[in-house]
């Protein structure tokens, strides 16, 4: 990594601090400047480098944590991310929504292999009662607020042509701890174009909406389907997302 001064990363307005650093990181990632399988310079470092506190440059990897770009072990972090390179840290957030605004809101989530909700069931193109992969996904912030739950069924096309998400339907139960949080990278790699539909409802008598996502391929073949509820009152939902193929 070259030796930077501080003036050389622009803040981007608009974002915190520790928001610009991880896409200042991520861009050194995608550039070749950290090589996947190579491990990243200390916290230490990282701060001189950015020009930011020690503290700034954990919550910057926790971003990339998250979304499963960087991996953290014993030896320390190191870049995990291969193929194509995307524009943003956020674009790879499964499910939507997935990333709170508190960074010390808790995640819970658990895969199972049965029959999904009949809406999905319809959406997916399965017959009714034919079981399929299931994610659940909750979140809370520390304080108890910030709420939100997912349920996400997959395809039948999706699970054929995904190897990490086929390989969960062996093992898959109501105890299975699975953040699939890079499960829109893994179809990316895949070689499937997503396109995504999502539908934002409030819902009547309550501070809550529900969002809607369909994801399919450049083949219109549905590939998953989320529903979401979040309290509007704590979170502002933002996404973008445009996934090409790896090449």
């Amino acid at each position: 990594m070259a030796r930077t001064t501080p003036h050389e990363h622009p803040l981007i307005e608009g974002q915190p601090l520790y928001w610009s650093v991880a896409t200042q990181l991520l861009a050194e990632l995608r550039d070749g400047t950290i090589p996947p399988g190579e491990r990243l310079p200390g916290e230490r470092h990282l701060a001189r480098h950015f020009g930011v506190s020690r503290e700034t440059v954990r919550q910057a990897l926790e971003v990339l944590r998250h979304d499963g770009l960087v991996a953290t072990d014993r030896r320390g972090s190191h870049a995990t991310l291969s193929g194509r390179p995307v524009e943003n840290p956020a674009a790879l957030t499964f499910p939507v929504g997935a990333r709170a605004a508190d960074p010390r809101a808790v995640d819970r989530a658990t895969v199972t292999w049965e029959a999904p909700p009949p809406g999905h069931a319809q959406a997916l193109g399965l017959a009714p009662h034919r079981p399929t992969l299931v994610h659940r996904y909750e979140s809370e912030g520390a304080d108890g607020l910030g709420r939100r739950t997912a349920v996400t069924s997959f395809s039948a096309v999706a699970l054929a042509e995904v190897e990490e998400l086929g390989r969960y339907r062996e093992r898959a139960r109501s105890s299975t701890a699975a953040q699939l949080r890079r499960a829109y990278d893994w179809m990316r790699k895949a070689g499937l174009t997503l396109h995504h539909r999502d539908a934002i409802t409030p819902l009547a008598g309550s501070s809550s909406v529900r969002v809607t996502r369909q994801v399919h391929d450049q083949y219109a073949r549905p590939l998953e389907i989320t529903d979401l509820l979040v309290d509007s009152r704590q979170d502002a939902l933002v996404y973008e997302f445009t996934l090409p193929a790896a090449g």
